[in-house]
């Protein structure tokens, strides 16, 4: 918390709401106030001088600035509306300022507050910060410090965001950071993805990417948000089978202090860190029934409730989904919601297979050498015609997080390995320690360890269930 408690000059007017107004698109002396420009105010005051000096200085730089004259009408708006900062007078009428900001913390309220006050002591600053008041401006102030003051805390919030969201990506990433922004290789289908998501990236429609795991889904929700009209703001991946049922709506929706043990202090959710920008759900087939039911309900409203919150937060999200389930399977097991699956499945992209990309495969192979060969700090093994050919042939079933793997493995060893022969397309059987050979002895293995379960060994395999299915037909087995 900081404390903003310089005075205002002798010169200066006593009364705030007579200092003279800031001409609109004229930048008072000082910093710069850029992060303004997207901001939503509330003024909660009971003064209208007031009221007019903060909404005079702040209207022209701001998106939008509210104003109340009482506690009870600034509740009805946080009821209604989202703010980035309230600015709230102390002394009121009624209910002074630290206690009503006690009690919006107590039901759901996220949002940074400026308190304003003429009678400043060091109880009241105690008060304050365990209300939660992010800033402390002291009567009378010029212009410049209570936007200064605005800007600290938009500041400080996007950099909170940033990080959390920067953090959470580094946990649930399962990948490494480069290639995640590009769609690679010019084979046709892959010319058809990336002509399908420029076409789609400018339109606020919802997508349902599909194809089996390793296809790439992440990257071209990644492309899909570099292409919209909500590229510089938060691109939010979430992978849905990575948090437990328990903690997935608080993951989520965000919580209040106290609303679960261990809550021992409120937090936005995932959802709120997205606002204005992309939320990308990934393994959406696996989110829980109870949770089925509350994200229909966002995807409705457009309005999340955190755990334990008595107000709905209104946001502002483009929805990207992706699955490697078949979800009208799904629906009809009774595994996922009808209702959501076709809100969901507005446009779909599905993904090809490795497989079915011709020469992809051979570009992907070579920018994973360069860019693996620099971050494991090995030379780059040369990738000769037997080797192209094997990689052209082999049948991927882990598609390009099969293909990345391989590349590791063969800079760590400093050589292809001796086996790596790719699998047949002439009907020769595979020599007995072949790379396909392994793949069947090691998908065998695994459906042997789940007493023949093809759901669950293609769960643990990380591939589709078709995939199991096929190998299984080709095996005879």
């Amino acid at each position: 918390m900081t404390f903003s408690t310089s005075r205002a000059s002798a010169a200066a007017p006593s009364a705030a709401g007579r200092e003279p107004a800031v001409k609109p698109g004229k930048t008072a002396a000082g910093p710069e106030f850029g992060a303004l420009a997207q901001a939503s105010i509330l003024i909660v005051d009971d003064e209208p001088g007031m009221r007019n000096f903060l909404v005079r200085t702040l209207g022209p730089r701001c998106k939008l600035v509210d104003e109340a004259a009482d506690t009870d009408q600034a509740s009805r708006k946080l009821d209604s509306n989202r703010y980035d900062v309230v600015i709230l007078d102390n002394i009121m009428p009624g209910k002074n300022g630290v206690d009503w900001l006690a009690e919006q913390r107590a039901v759901g309220f996220f949002a940074d507050a400026i308190l304003i006050t003429a009678f400043a002591d060091l109880d009241t600053a105690i008060q304050a910060l365990r209300a939660g008041a992010a800033d402390f401006v002291l009567k009378p102030f010029r212009s410049n410090q209570i936007l200064n003051a605005v800007a600290r805390c938009l500041d400080r919030v996007r950099l909170q965001r940033e990080n959390y969201v920067l953090r959470y990506a580094l946990r649930a990433s399962s990948d490494r950071a480069f290639l995640r922004d590009n769609l690679i290789g010019q084979s046709a289908p892959t010319l058809r993805v990336r002509e399908t998501i420029a076409r789609v990236a400018p339109l606020p429609t919802s997508i349902l990417l599909t194809g089996e795991s390793g296809t790439g889904k992440e990257v071209a929700a990644r492309s899909i948000h570099s292409l919209s009209d909500r590229a510089d703001k938060p691109f939010v991946p979430v992978n849905c089978a990575a948090i437990p049922p328990d903690m997935i709506e608080a993951e989520l929706f965000g919580h209040i202090k106290g609303a679960f043990t261990g809550a021992d202090s409120g937090r936005e959710g995932l959802f709120l860190y997205a606002h204005g920008g992309t939320l990308f759900l990934d393994e959406i087939g696996e989110l829980p029934l109870p949770m089925q039911s509350k994200l229909l309900r966002v995807l409705e409203d457009r309005r999340v409730r955190p755990v334990g919150s008595e107000r709905e937060v209104p946001v502002d999200l483009r929805f990207i989904f992706a699955t490697n389930a078949e979800l009208q399977q799904e629906v009809e097991r009774g595994r996922f919601r009808a209702d959501l699956f076709y809100r969901l499945n507005v446009m779909q992209i599905r993904l090809p297979l490795l497989k079915d990309r011709g020469d992809d495969v051979l570009e992907l192979a070579g920018i994973f050498m360069s860019k693996l060969s620099v971050q494991l700090g090995m030379p780059p093994v040369p990738i000769d015609a037997s080797v192209r050919a094997a990689l052209a042939s082999y049948d991927w079933p882990g598609n390009v997080r099969e293909l990345r793997n391989l590349i590791e493995r063969t800079l760590i060893l400093g050589a292809f390995p001796d086996d790596f022969a790719g699998s047949r397309n002439d009907g020769q059987s595979a020599p007995a320690d072949s790379l396909a050979e392994l793949e069947r002895r090691h998908i065998l293995g695994v459906l042997k360890e789940v007493n023949g379960n093809r759901e669950e060994a293609a769960r643990r395999l990380g591939i589709s269930r078709k995939t199991i299915d096929r190998k299984c037909a080709l095996w005879d087995v």
